[in-house]
């Protein structure tokens, strides 16, 4: 028999409230928040903290919907729990957004828990999930088709919200709810497998696992959390493996021989990270779009670009070994120079000739006789690097970029000279030596004339 100690005692002290902590509870009058709301109550009570209610009425089930706020009400006005009730036209605001009636329900759901939880001053959010509803979580992303993440099921907390529950079980939760006289009301819906699909899984699904194994929801949540475990590894080995990318205003940069050297598990998890160090995060991002952005790294040729849409506006491109996600637009790409041809090329005009005529870049190419080299001028990337001569090695053009107080929009629209499919030369900061001129062999000129002022120089 689960006593109220018992049962306190397997819920995880760190995800309950602390001493003198104000928090908010999510209460749909059924049975699962009704134990949570209980047990949070005495255990607040015992710690000198605060626990207050919430109740969204989803105004889906007419009458019924309208009843169980009644009941969290005086519910509430029984046990000396301050409540705050929200009410939305859930199936309206559905068709509004596109969104099916289960999205729109929760996403107004933890809006209003949110929003509620910062006008109370409340620290935490609690739910009621327990291990039953973790097993189904786990089994309908397996289902629908997931990653390793989705198979790691809930977390004790995760993004602001607690479920202390989810090492209880249902039964458990019933079994405590019957000793304890624990009042609540039954969502009829929960009992209709054409609900939703959680609830086919609920009701058919579920009890032939239990009927192989009685076990079986705990052996689901052992092994999410064997598998939260790897998710961690995992995802740290990226954040270290990123650590270095350049980050600035609507554009990251990767090196794609980075990428190509981290383990195949890492390497997903790299390109997401590219999402959050660029400030539109992960969702929408799925298992097709990394493939796409592996492919592009993959099979655009050397001294090509590769480019690719993404969701959040995102655009990806393929240059030169590193790969660039930008979230504003970028319209210098490589092209190659013909002799004699003037070409507009950002705020400048670029043209290779034979001899120097005014101000540009001179560099020698150690080709055959006779043989002109491929020449192309393209925006460069901030990892790629220069051995200037006189210099002890070599730097990236980030760093002499920095050294000389080149801004980044700057120097995102300094013209790089590639011959032959290497960085030769980038204006404004010299010549490689492999391309440095040799005194009396003949030598190319880019004639470089700058048509507008740069973003942010003074007029």
């Amino acid at each position: 028999m689960t006593t109220k100690t018992e049962l306190l005692k397997r819920l995880p002290r760190a995800v309950l409230p602390r001493a003198g902590q104000r928090v908010l509870c999510a209460v749909s009058g059924g049975l699962d928040s009704m134990c949570l709301l209980f047990l949070l109550d005495m255990w607040c009570r015992e710690q000198g903290s605060t626990v207050l209610a919430a109740h969204f009425n989803h105004q889906l089930r007419d009458e019924a919907a309208d009843r169980d706020e009644i009941f969290v009400r005086e519910t509430c006005g029984a046990w000396g729990i301050s409540l705050t009730v929200g009410r939305r036209d859930v199936r309206k605001y559905a068709g509004q957004k596109a969104l099916s009636i289960e999205e729109a329900a929760r996403n107004l759901r933890y809006g209003f828990l949110r929003r509620t939880a910062a006008e109370k001053d409340c620290e935490r959010i609690y739910t009621a999930h327990h291990a039953d509803d973790n097993a189904e979580t786990i089994l309908l992303n397996l289902a629908r088709g997931t990653g390793l993440a989705g198979l790691t099921g809930m977390g004790w907390e995760q993004d602001g919200i607690c479920r202390p529950l989810l090492g209880v079980t249902r039964a458990e939760l019933e079994e405590y709810a019957a000793q304890r006289n624990i009042p609540h009301v039954e969502d009829e819906t929960n009992a209709d497998p054409e609900a939703a699909s959680r609830n086919f899984l609920r009701l058919q699904v579920m009890p032939l696992l239990k009927e192989l194994n009685p076990r079986a929801v705990e052996h689901i949540c052992q092994a999410a959390g064997r598998l939260r475990s790897v998710e961690c590894s995992l995802e740290a080995d990226a954040a270290a493996r990123t650590a270095h990318v350049e980050v600035q205003e609507g554009r990251v940069t990767l090196s794609v021989d980075a990428l190509a050297q981290a383990p195949e598990a890492v390497q997903p998890r790299m390109l997401l990270r590219l999402f959050d160090l660029l400030g539109v995060g992960r969702k929408d991002i799925g298992s097709a779009h990394l493939g796409a952005l592996m492919d592009l790294t993959r099979r655009t040729a050397w001294g090509k670009e590769g480019r690719l849409s993404l969701p959040h506006g995102v655009t990806a491109r393929y240059c030169r070994r590193w790969l660039i996600l930008e979230t504003r637009p970028q319209t210098l790409t490589e092209v190659q120079l013909v002799p004699g041809r003037p070409l507009r090329w950002g705020d400048c005009t670029v043209t290779l000739l034979d001899r120097p005529e005014g101000e540009g870049i001179v560099f020698f190419w150690r080709g055959r006789p006779g043989q002109s080299p491929l020449v192309t001028v393209a925006p460069c990337p901030p990892g790629e690097r220069l051995t200037l001569p006189g210099a002890k090695g070599s730097r990236s053009v980030k760093r002499l970029c920095l050294d000389r107080r080149i801004s980044l929009a700057e120097r995102d629209r300094l013209p790089a000279v590639y011959v032959e499919g290497q960085l030769a030369a980038v204006w404004g900061l010299g010549v490689d030596k492999a391309f440095a001129p040799v005194t009396g062999m003949p030598c190319r000129f880019i004639k470089i004339e700058e048509t507008e002022k740069h973003i942010g120089e003074d007029k």
